[in-house]
């Protein structure tokens, strides 16, 4: 069946989609998705990680709505299986205090070609940014707490461009 907690898709695609406190392999998680599959020509990993912000930031605190944001995720990632001829999709999402330089977040695209795996990880990152139900808190290197992260723009905009015309 592939990766743990993975089901497929009626596309066919495996898809499994995590939300955690725990770190992750990415090679393992590579590994788990593409075991026994001579169908996959191609995988795209995408690692998102706490930024220190200058050495402001000691930690990037992440909420969610457990069960909301599995299924938030799922979603998008049965569509970009869709959209995209996926094989195999991998998200996983972490929650609780992150350090700098910690993992966040893991997006894993398995496609017969290389393009598909490419547009399939950015089109689930892109919409992971701007429509999965997590919130971010900073606690800042001086002890204090910072502010909720707003939203940026920049994300809203790149996931707009999926909506063009293909």
């Amino acid at each position: 069946m592939g990766a743990r907690g993975s089901a497929e898709t009626g596309t066919g695609a495996t898809i499994a989609v995590r939300i955690q406190a725990d770190n992750f392999d990415v090679a393992a998680e590579t590994a788990a998705l593409t075991e026994g599959r001579a169908d996959i020509g191609a995988v795209v990993t995408f690692t998102g990680l706490c930024r220190d912000e200058g050495g402001r930031l000691s930690s990037l605190e992440l909420e969610h709505y457990p069960g909301m944001a599995e299924r938030a995720i799922r979603t998008i990632a049965e569509e970009a299986a869709e959209r995209f001829s996926l094989l195999g999709i991998t998200a996983i999402h972490r929650f609780g205090k992150i350090a700098p330089g910690g993992n966040i977040v893991l997006v894993i695209a398995a496609a017969p070609h290389r393009q598909a795996a490419f547009d399939g990880a950015s089109f689930l990152m892109d919409y992971l940014k701007t429509d999965a139900p997590f919130w971010k808190k900073e606690h800042l290197a001086d002890g204090s707490t910072g502010e909720w992260v707003s939203a940026r723009d920049a994300d809203d905009r790149a996931k707009d461009r999926w909506r063009s015309p293909e």
